[in-house]
């Protein structure tokens, strides 16, 4: 019975295993799809999260104040050394006039006390955004150690409690994630076991004419990667069609407006991409989880 591998024959008996039972192949598929639509789901509110996270962390700045003595010509020339600063992304010069202007604006109702101000009460500054926030603090002492920096601010306590949250936030989605994952090997495996339960006699039979595990095995491989990438491709429309309701519920709504929702098909690619090679994964390996049984003959 053992004889050369033989790629057409295991594919053959794969679709022809799938369609002989229809109802159990069925059920397969819908749980994979199930299945993948939760992690998808939870992997996609995790994305956005950390999106709209970062996009918060861009706008906290922090502000380097310099020295009242130096003149605007001398404040600008610390941009160079200032920009060489590690983890420093960007610089934007604020001229004391412009500071002064800005501030106006915003107590514009107490405008009679705002025209009195002279031009000079207020220092040059520059606007920086940094690279990776959870070295603001570093940071910030690098920029008050050059010199002619007067002073810098910096709002480390919201810096950390960004970070705090898109690592809660990742990390809970990679611990749903995880578990999913188990539960759909296991829940894709006990379904393919009851398929595999109605042919435990063929598989017997074949045993003691001499076939191999592999022979045996190979057919039931490329069942589990049919109906792994079957569901993959049905959960990804799924998942498109689930995500952009959510996404025109986000815009509507108020109380998500603050989630900067990223295009599906911006990541479309990916999405198709892992989703089959996850669906590819719990197929076979509930295949070969549910086959390794019915072999101890």
């Amino acid at each position: 019975m053992s004889r050369r591998f033989d790629a057409g024959y295991y594919i053959s008996e794969g679709f022809h295993s799938i369609f002989t039972h229809g109802f159990m192949s069925f059920a397969a598929v819908c749980m994979i799809v199930a299945c993948l639509l939760i992690m998808g789901s939870f992997t996609l509110l995790a994305v956005n999260l950390d999106n709209t996270l970062g996009d918060l962390e861009n706008e906290n700045e922090m502000l380097v104040y310099i020295e009242s003595s130096l003149s605007e010509e001398e404040a600008r020339a610390l941009q160079p050394t200032l920009s060489q600063v590690e983890n420093v992304a960007q610089l934007t010069f604020v001229t004391r006039e412009a500071a002064l202007k800005d501030f106006k604006a915003k107590h514009e109702n107490n405008a009679a006390l705002m025209d009195d101000l002279p031009d000079d009460t207020l220092r040059d500054r520059y606007r920086v955004h940094v690279v990776d926030i959870e070295r603001m603090a570093q940071t910030k002492e690098a920029l008050e150690q050059v010199e002619g920096v007067g002073y810098v601010r910096a709002a480390i306590e919201i810096a950390d409690g960004f970070v705090l949250v898109r690592n809660i936030a990742t990390g809970v989605a990679m611990v749903l994630i995880g578990i999913l994952l188990v539960i759909s090997l296991f829940i894709i495996a006990n379904t393919i076991k009851l398929a595999t339960f109605y042919r435990r006699e063929e598989i017997a039979i074949m045993k003691m004419c001499g076939a191999t595990d592999g022979f045996i095995e190979w057919p039931f491989v490329v069942e589990g990667m049919i109906l792994g990438l079957s569901g993959a491709l049905i959960a990804f429309l799924a998942q498109w069609g689930l995500y952009q309701m959510v996404a025109k519920l986000a815009i509507q709504g108020n109380g998500l407006s603050m989630v900067n929702m990223l295009s599906y098909s911006s990541m479309a690619a990916t999405i198709l991409a892992v989703f089959c090679a996850v669906g590819a994964v719990i197929g076979v390996g509930g295949s070969l989880l549910a086959i390794r049984k019915f072999l101890q003959v």
